[in-house]
């Protein structure tokens, strides 16, 4: 993917790869030839300003949040107690560390 998109910096004359992502390639039967999508922002604010949070992931523009599995089944299990509006306090309980 990193030489892809050096050459569509080249081909396109971006200054900076990093506002340049491509994504959804499929190979054709055979091999040989691929298709996919590709996205050139004017900068890499506004890319990350518009670009889903796993793409930019992906291209090492932001970190992964790490969370803890107890955590999030604790939170999901707490949530599945209360009904409508409520489920977010119950996740905000979570969040904060307080035990309801």
């Amino acid at each position: 993917m990193a030489e892809l998109k050096e050459k569509l910096a080249k081909l396109y004359e971006v200054k900076d790869p990093n506002s340049i992502f491509v994504f959804k390639f499929r190979t054709h039967f055979g091999g040989g030839k691929s298709t996919g999508f590709g996205l050139i922002y004017d900068s890499v604010e506004s890319a990350k300003k518009y670009e889903p949070k796993y793409r930019l992931i992906r291209n090492g523009l932001a970190t992964k949040v790490e969370k803890s599995r107890k955590q999030m089944k604790e939170r999901k299990n707490r949530a599945k107690k209360v009904r409508g509006v409520k489920k977010t306090k119950a996740g905000d309980a979570a969040k904060a560390g307080k035990k309801k």
